[in-house]
């Protein structure tokens, strides 16, 4: 069995899908600060070339739709042309489109289905045979807290993002022997960005509060696990009580405790960017 390691950031190629705004920008600034060097994907070419030029040190940026695997290909292949083989990919780019199930398109369910879930396998594949050859490498995938309770209102998006969940516990166990490692990071709420708005009230939101920034899901990305190795980490830490409470409660008690803490209300208030 391949002893687990850790990649060393400094002068290694980390790519980062979603990468102009965000977590992906907070990350970026994050790797660089380490001395990696940076492939930005994402699909605004404007945004993309903004983030390029605000951030410090090896940057090369891709402008691609990652649902379009032609794209995703091309995108890998001149990535690697500019900086190598890719050490580190963090799959964070994700669609959210709030919403109860009966009322949305289905056009909507697949868009997220496509971005949060297929993507991100396909994008895994294309980098892993690499790191096999090479013993090492670590793909960093972001779930949520969605992907830890079912949220009304985000259906689709919370069986996304625990089959992101499920894919990289599996895919774990897949890669330990060639050395190569695989996270998930399970953020609750946002202050700012896409979840703007969208928080626990009563009890709950004094538990896990609002994340203050992007740049607290970067930490538990950059230190949490490519320098520690933490195969999970959950922000707040406190999400961890979800799947506690999951495991020891029985269903109508733990569905009682999700009422009460508001998680079933807390898309109530989401208004997204402004």
């Amino acid at each position: 069995m391949a002893r687990k390691q850790m990649v060393q950031l400094r002068d290694s190629h980390a790519v980062v899908t979603g990468g102009a705004r965000g977590i992906g920008l907070a990350t970026a600034r994050r790797l660089l600060a380490y001395g990696a060097r940076v492939s930005l994907w994402d699909r605004d070419p404007a945004a993309l070339e903004g983030a390029a030029r605000e951030l410090p040190g090896t940057v090369h940026s891709e402008a691609c739709d990652i649902t379009d695997h032609d794209a995703l290909r091309s995108a890998l292949a001149g990535s690697e042309a500019a900086l190598g083989p890719v050490d580190v990919l963090v799959n964070n780019a994700g669609h959210l489109a709030p919403g109860t199930l009966v009322d949305q398109d289905p056009e909507i369910w697949m868009t997220t289905l496509e971005v949060n879930v297929n993507a991100l396998v396909y994008l895994t594949a294309l980098v892993l045979p690499s790191m096999y050859r090479r013993g090492t490498g670590h793909v960093v995938n972001i779930s949520s807290a969605a992907g830890a309770i079912g949220v009304p209102g985000l259906a689709v998006y919370s069986a996304s993002k625990w089959a992101v969940w499920g894919f990289s516990e599996a895919v774990r166990a897949e890669a330990r022997d060639h050395g190569v490692m695989v996270s998930s990071i399970h953020p609750s709420y946002i202050a700012t960005g896409m979840f703007a708005g969208a928080r626990l009230t009563g009890p709950g939101r004094l538990i896990v509060p609002q994340l203050r920034s992007h740049d607290v899901v970067a930490e538990a990305i950059v230190e949490g696990a490519l320098r520690r190795g933490r195969t999970r980490p959950m922000r707040p830490r406190s999400v961890r009580l979800a799947v506690l409470f999951r495991g020891v409660l029985p269903d109508p008690w733990f569905n009682w405790l999700m009422r009460v803490l508001g998680v079933w209300d807390s898309m109530g208030s989401w208004h997204g960017p402004r």
